[in-house]
């Protein structure tokens, strides 16, 4: 059953950060300059959009809020074209005008839809009185659930500790998208976005999600947040609180053409969520959602909530990702209503490799859907010994979740997964090595309601156990 739609255009949300114009050239190029080896571009079309704060913004009206947003424009030309931007929009905006400095403008050059080069026009407001700011703050706080300070540290924010107080005192929630080599200034809000590079900047380099967690919790309690959303590109999200388990969202994106905004979107989708009475968990989601459909459209897109919704329902209708054996069953019933053909694997995948990679991509060649059944704990112990897995069975699925071959993942606590293989009916049944057909657990069933049982050769030395045992085996040196 599909959760119901958030009631977006009741949510009050505060954008509070650095504004800036987005400007895109677009043109054609076909030869290179006779003085400097660089390409030519003939003109053709250009693109004014508001990015930064003022992109977060966008991305809420889009969502069919009607959110306030303050920042710092100067008194020209480009902060007009925000103003008006953002009017259109349904945006609330309260932009604090400077005389004496330019509004931060990024122009991108692009052709063939392939960006060629960026010139930036920025003189940073870090040297301002931050009193006006403030003041603005203070009396739009009190009309606000949730406050998000959207920081590219450009000066707007270059006290963000007073805006969380203020915004705290009100009684609003508090998400920062943060920038810089220190979280510090944001102690006290309830939630951080930083993406992986700017998490292991602050952290220190995790080396596994295990590290990662730990990294995360310790930087929680120091500064008294209340979660952090560590977005990892390829590899999904993470969401850590300090209690209960951390959550691994695999990445959603089909195809990604362009990142750019990609984090506006994510936050002002958590924003909107929590301020429309979603659970963190929830708006999580959505968020995850939100930035798989962004990152496949050409510079800072916005998603539409019935984009979303969309994109949601499908996700919860086809069940991608990890399932349970009931929710794998509805899902392969509709994939089949489809006129979709299923292909099914298994093992232990404790540590993920290239050979795994290239092994899942081909038994997904097979078919329409590929589903992986991966061995729970106790199962990898009795087959490995002890020591395996390195990893816990929840982790393994997250990861093989991630891939973009894999459709569903899910767990078996048996000694082979002959029971689940029969009770799904995959209509190609994979296994890789030295394999003979009729040695794969499952292959008679899977024959006799007409299916095929494939072997897929592995690339030679690589293995799990042989990289576990070549990481344990004493060096020369020692």
């Amino acid at each position: 059953m599909t959760a119901a739609p958030p009631d977006f255009a009741s949510a009050r949300v505060l954008v509070v950060g650095d504004v800036m114009l987005d400007r895109y050239w677009h043109g054609q190029t076909g030869r290179i300059s006779p003085e400097a080896p660089v390409p030519v571009v003939r003109m053709q079309d250009s693109e004014d959009r508001p990015g930064g704060a003022a992109n977060v913004a966008l991305n809420l009206a889009a969502l069919g809020l009607h959110p306030t947003l303050i920042g710092l424009v100067g008194a020209d030309d480009a902060g007009d074209r925000i103003g008006h931007e953002l009017a259109n929009a349904g945006v609330d905006a309260r932009l604090l005008r400077v005389p004496d400095r330019p509004t931060i403008t990024k122009l991108r050059v692009l052709a063939r839809h392939q960006q060629l080069l960026r010139v930036d026009f920025e003189q940073p407001f870090h040297d301002l009185d931050p009193a006006p700011l403030e003041a603005a703050v203070a009396e739009a706080v009190r009309e606000a659930d949730v406050v998000i300070l959207s920081d590219y540290a450009k000066g707007a924010l270059a006290d963000p500790t007073s805006l969380i107080r203020l915004a705290r005192e009100a009684g609003a929630r508090v998400l920062v998208d943060p920038k810089g080599r220190d979280f510090a200034p944001y102690r006290g809000a309830d939630l951080l976005t930083p993406n992986l590079a700017e998490f292991e900047a602050v952290t220190g380099p995790s080396e596994d999600e295990a590290a990662l967690v730990e990294h995360g919790r310790a930087t929680l309690g120091q500064l008294d947040l209340g979660a952090l959303l560590v977005t990892r590109g390829e590899a999904g999200m993470t969401l850590i609180r300090a209690e209960g388990e951390p959550v691994h969202l695999p990445a959603r994106a089909r195809e990604v053409f362009d990142v750019t905004g990609a984090g506006d979107t994510v936050i002002a989708t958590l924003g909107a969520a929590l301020a429309a009475g979603e659970p963190l968990p929830r708006a999580v989601a959505l968020a995850n959602a939100a930035a798989g459909l962004v990152v496949g459209r050409l510079g800072a897109a916005t998603v539409s909530a019935p984009e979303l919704m969309a994109e949601m329902a499908e996700a919860e209708e086809v069940g991608l990702g990890v399932v349970n054996e009931e929710q794998l069953q509805r899902a392969i019933a509709r994939a089949r209503a489809k006129g979709e053909r299923v292909v099914m694997t298994n093992g232990c995948f404790d540590l993920l490799h290239a050979g795994h990679v290239a092994y899942l991509e081909a038994a997904r060649a097979l078919g329409d859907r590929l589903v992986v059944a991966v061995n729970e704990d106790d199962s990898v112990r009795r087959l490995k010994g002890e020591g395996r897995p390195l990893n816990p069975v929840e982790r393994r699925m997250a990861v093989l979740a991630g891939l973009r071959a894999v459709d569903w993942v899910v767990p078996f606590s048996e000694e082979t997964p002959e029971r689940l293989i029969c009770a799904l009916g995959p209509d190609y049944l994979v296994k890789g090595g030295d394999y003979r057909a009729d040695e794969v657990a499952g292959h008679d069933c899977v024959r006799e309601a007409g299916g095929e049982v494939v072997i897929l050769d592995y690339i030679e030395g690589l293995s799990t156990t042989e990289i576990v045992n070549r990481l344990q085996r004493p060096s020369a040196s020692s």
